[in-house]
């Protein structure tokens, strides 16, 4: 997905670039967008095409890229059309598992050093969760809906997701990953706990992505969970 993602984009914004390489690399036709406007639009496409490179950790060598581009639009490649999807597919296939390697290792350091501290408890699955408050309500099943209020943390800090500054989340267990379940059937109602959650019973190998295949849950992450149960819904059935 994110292979054809970006490939898409790249043919979407391929224009963008052209002025790089002066007259002798327009596209067929008069020019009817002036200098500015030209500009004005290659700055936008280029921008959110950086974005897409930056959110998949896609570097490319920016002189060949641009080769690549003028001599896709101008129809005059270096390799044939089967030649190119192979090139790329072995690229994202490499740098993916370069990527998993590191998250791998990354996520087991910090577990290991996150069991020696004060309060960490964990489980025979792995989940690692320390009590910051603890309530006492009743706790939630595996079939329940519950309220709550949480942040999605990785583990070099940056945040998937959050409703502290927000509305409280409906959620039902059973949609959610194994260790983010596992940690709610601890808590009782009034209660916050730190949820860390180790890849495998986390997000895994998949991760996870939004609407347009950026990356939001890495591969093989390690998520730390904050989370306050506010209540539970046993009659909801789900969410």
């Amino acid at each position: 997905m994110k292979n054809k993602y970006l490939i898409i984009a790249a043919i979407l914004v391929a224009t963008v670039f052209l002025g790089c390489f002066g007259n002798s690399g327009s596209l067929p036709g008069k020019v009817n967008f002036s200098k500015n406007a030209s500009y004005a639009l290659g700055f936008s496409e280029g921008a959110g095409f950086r974005g897409a490179m930056i959110g998949g950790q896609i570097y490319p060598d920016i002189d060949e890229f641009l080769k690549g581009m003028k001599d896709g639009i101008m129809d005059k490649g270096r390799f044939s059309e089967e030649e190119v999807m192979n090139i790329i597919d072995t690229a994202f296939q490499t740098l993916r598992e370069v990527q998993s390697a590191s998250a791998i290792q990354d996520g087991i350091k910090f577990l290991e050093e996150n069991a020696k501290n004060p309060g960490v408890a964990v489980t025979p699955s792995g989940l690692q969760y320390e009590v910051i408050t603890e309530g006492n309500g009743p706790k939630p099943t595996e079939n329940d809906t519950v309220k709550v209020n949480f942040e999605g943390k990785l583990i070099d800090g940056s945040v998937f997701d959050s409703s502290f500054d927000a509305e409280p989340y409906d959620i039902g267990l059973e949609w959610l990953v194994p260790g983010w379940s596992e940690g709610l059937q601890l808590m009782s109602v009034g209660s916050r706990y730190i949820l860390y959650v180790p890849s495998e019973i986390g997000y895994g190998e998949q991760g996870m992505t939004d609407w347009s295949g950026r990356p939001i849950i890495p591969p093989y992450a390690t998520l730390i969970i904050d989370i306050e149960l506010l209540e539970i819904n046993p009659d909801m059935g789900g969410y």
